[in-house]
């Protein structure tokens, strides 16, 4: 039942050191292309080989609704994540055009949205509750419902890996999850809504001000129930697409597929992720900072240092995704740049 204790693999340290070597007799002053340098460094110690790739990467989102949307805490309405989970599967979402722009496999998870019972072409369908519950009047998930999400999550890194994928992306959709993501961080990091609210979609003052209100009652009502423990944060007040992604980070990690983790929300399911699991946090890289408040203090949590910093706010993995042509630029620097003795250059340095 508590599969996510289970160990984690460990990174490579002779491909870590082989990699390091092999940067050194690159022809370039060392360092001197930096975070580009250590991505790849990282890259190959996670992958077990001193020339890494980002070849084959997998994008699973993960969508869910949130009981909390009875508090008018969105500038969208909640019809809107089934509407998105046509259009990640159709080809039209941001996350699709990028998927499809570095051959990524994009797998769409619906972990459990409001209305009827539905096909879409693409779309997996699991619907474990119909959205959870309002969490400033009860827990959003029994925690039975959270395992059955989390392990969602974990069966999509085990079929990432069954099918070559070099890197792994979580991404989610959901009206009303920043509130969710918010409250789960204020719990992880001990914080009122104060600190770590932002507008998500693009609420006004007075709505981000309710927001706050809501989620502080949540705060109050669930302290006992929680009491600094990550999983039960996110029963009290996460979201099924939340869980997914947890038990999704710990599963990658457990598996040894490297992740790059996206935005707010997804860094809130990082968090709780090595939190459960800390061995989980050497298997992250991180894609950008974006512009929702909250974000830079939980990276700090972390310690993380993302590769961009684009002021996006979308969500979907979308960060992620702008982050993995970087990544993908920086294992095609350090697998195919000329060494000194290749390119006839006197000196180890230049």
């Amino acid at each position: 039942m508590s599969w996510w204790l289970d160990e984690c693999k460990t990174p490579s340290a002779e491909a870590k050191q082989q990699a390091e070597a092999r940067q050194l007799q690159l022809t370039k002053p060392t360092g001197s292309l930096s975070e580009l340098e250590h991505v790849a460094v990282q890259l190959a110690a996670l992958q077990n080989q001193a020339k890494p790739n980002a070849d084959k990467p997998w994008i699973a989102i993960f969508a869910g609704d949130h009981g909390v949307m009875e508090e008018n805490i969105s500038a969208y309405p909640q019809a809107v994540t089934r509407q998105m989970l046509q259009n990640f599967a159709t080809g039209g979402a941001c996350i699709s055009v990028i998927a499809k722009e570095y051959g990524a496999n994009l797998q769409v998870i619906d972990c459990g949205s409001v209305g009827e019972a539905y096909e879409y072409a693409g779309v997996e369908r699991h619907c474990i509750i119909p959205g959870t519950a309002n969490f400033v009047k009860q827990l959003a998930m029994t925690e039975e419902q959270c395992i059955e999400a989390m392990n969602l999550g974990r069966l999509s890194a085990e079929k990432a890996l069954v099918n070559g994928a070099s890197i792994y992306i979580a991404g989610e959709m959901g009206i009303g999850n920043t509130c969710s993501a918010s409250a789960v961080a204020c719990f992880l990091l001990n914080e009122d809504a104060e600190q770590l609210t932002g507008v998500g979609t693009g609420i006004r003052a007075e709505q981000l001000a309710h927001k706050k209100n809501i989620i502080n009652q949540a705060l109050e009502l669930h302290k006992n129930y929680v009491a600094q423990d990550a999983f039960k944060a996110l029963c009290a007040v996460g979201g099924l697409e939340l869980a997914a992604m947890t038990g999704a980070y710990i599963r990658c990690a457990q598996i040894g597929l490297p992740v790059i983790v996206d935005g707010f929300i997804t860094t809130a399911s990082a968090l709780a992720a090595v939190r459960m699991n800390p061995a989980v946090r050497q298997w992250m890289l991180f894609g950008h900072q974006s512009a929702e408040y909250g974000h830079r203090r939980l990276l700090d949590q972390l310690q993380a240092e993302p590769l961009l910093k684009l002021n996006l706010r979308l969500g979907e993995g979308s960060g992620a995704g702008a982050a993995l042509g970087l990544i993908k630029l920086a294992c095609s620097l350090h697998n195919n740049m000329a060494t000194f003795a290749e390119a006839s250059v006197i000196g180890d340095k230049v």
